[in-house]
């Protein structure tokens, strides 16, 4: 169908011709996983007729106020809100967010945001990583999941299970946490006591 714009159905000796055009989007790089084997390379070349690639939300900041607002009036429509007031810091948090999950978890955090409204006032809540610049966000996930751990055990003054420990702060089951903890290669420090 891609190549010959025909289709034939099943049980079916006659050849339909079709008119139709296909989208087709990947979070990855087509051309590689053509490389390495994990896409074939015919099919890719029926679809790479015409690429459009568009970077990371967080690489598109400017657009971020604009997809707030279009979100907000879809899901003002959907759920039967009227949230029409977008603080500005409310505004400048979701621009210097990284995004990691791009539009899709955009999205969800403002459809979440609409649906715990009370008034007509749109409040966000990002999570923990929301604070990450990004140089920090550009680092390798294991570095990032250490020094949260290590942040987290310092704040909690080394204590891992418990009310108030590290594996209740990061949601972990302490056994998790401290394979994590051995995994990562993370060491409390000696304090030299005389």
């Amino acid at each position: 169908m891609l190549q010959e714009g025909e289709i034939e159905r099943l049980g079916n000796p006659r050849t339909f011709k079709v008119d139709v055009r296909v989208l087709a989007a990947t979070n990855r790089n087509p051309e590689h996983e053509v490389r390495n084997g994990r896409f074939r390379q015919d099919l890719y070349y029926r679809l790479s007729v015409y690429t459009i690639t568009l970077p990371p939300l967080r690489e598109r900041k400017e657009d971020i106020p604009l997809l707030v607002q279009a979100l907000a009036h879809k899901f003002n429509k959907k759920l039967g809100k009227r949230i029409d007031r977008i603080p500005e810091k409310t505004m400048e948090s979701l621009q210097h967010y990284a995004w990691p999950g791009n539009i899709r978890e955009l999205e969800n955090t403002i459809e979440r945001a609409i649906i715990n409204a009370q008034d007509n006032l749109l409040r966000v809540e990002l999570p923990g990583t929301a604070l990450l610049t990004l140089d920090e966000y550009n680092k390798p996930l294991e570095e990032l999941e250490r020094e949260h751990i290590l942040h987290t055990l310092q704040k909690t003054g080394w204590k891992i299970a418990g009310a108030g420990g590290a594996a209740e702060i990061l949601a972990m089951n302490p056994s998790t946490l401290r394979s994590r903890i051995q995994k990562l290669g993370i060491t409390k420090p000696w304090v030299r006591t005389r």
